[in-house]
């Protein structure tokens, strides 16, 4: 990613009417640091590469240990964060957790993030 400067006004002169509407508008802080935290959980290689395998198809713990080239207790782990933001779900089979995609929200913000960056 390039770095670039954001450009600015020449000239400082606040536009009240846009400022208001805007704020009026504007969700309050307790959403604000919801959806915040909501995309902290994406900023993980691993958590994405988790959603990534999910989007494919429902998958046991101890398959994604071996798709990931990681320990069932890190799969775990990660998994375990996903569940609390509500990403995955997962549902038992005997001795064998399954996990899935929460929902069709989470597949639909995978795939415009994928499209986004491959524009």
């Amino acid at each position: 990613m390039k770095k670039t400067e954001a450009e600015c006004c020449d000239v400082v002169a606040a536009h009240t009417d846009i400022i208001r509407e805007v704020r009026a508008k504007m969700p309050g802080e307790v959403t604000i640091q919801e959806l915040a935290d909501f995309y902290k959980v994406f900023g993980d290689a691993t958590r994405i590469r988790i959603l990534c395998a999910l989007l494919q198809a429902e998958v046991c713990v101890c398959d994604l240990a071996e798709l990931l080239g990681m320990s069932q207790s890190a799969i775990s782990h990660q998994l375990r964060i996903l569940k609390q933001m509500k990403l995955v779900k997962n549902r038992r089979e005997g001795k064998t957790v399954f996990y899935s995609l929460a929902d069709g929200h989470i597949q639909t913000i995978i795939s415009q993030g994928m499209e986004h960056i491959s524009e």
